[in-house]
């Protein structure tokens, strides 16, 4: 029963951390301009894979008979980051809004790396983490690149 509390907690951070994601790039939606389709459609994408991890993870929490539970306070340590992140979309430059989406990409990496190191998870639900931390990997890659571009 103490492994189930625990691994759900672990699944509940990244739920998380998802849905502070899924706030940070809405918030930066918000400050890209006009002309900037690209970058909308990826940012709308990445929300949309957030929505997807969510899913699959509160499925996952379900299956052990726990709550999903958007605002655990033992959570709070792992998804501080992207709050700071979501905060600091002060400037409407198109270099800085994709360095703070870098720098809440690589929390989120860091989240699941962290999920990642915890004993009490099964080799499931190490493959169900794994399986959306190579997608956030990706993602992170790609928003660097954009980053290094502009």
């Amino acid at each position: 029963m103490e492994n189930t509390k625990a691994t759900a907690e672990v699944l509940n951070d990244l739920v998380q951390i998802n849905n502070d994601r899924i706030e940070g790039y809405q918030r930066a939606l918000k400050d890209l301009k006009d002309n900037e389709s690209d970058l909308k459609s990826l940012f709308t994408t990445l929300i949309g894979d957030s929505h997807r991890f969510k899913l699959e993870l509160g499925t996952e929490i379900q299956a052990l008979g726990q709550d999903i539970d958007n605002w655990t306070t033992t959570s709070g340590k792992i998804h501080r980051t992207w709050l700071d992140v979501k905060a600091a979309f002060t400037a409407h430059d198109t270099h800085d809004i994709l360095e703070e989406c870098e720098f809440g990409e690589d929390a989120i990496v860091k989240a699941y790396r962290e999920a990642l190191e915890e004993e009490h998870l099964s080799a499931h639900l190490r493959e169900v983490v794994n399986t959306q931390l190579d997608e956030l990997l990706d993602a992170h890659d790609e928003i660097k690149a954009l980053r290094d571009r502009v």
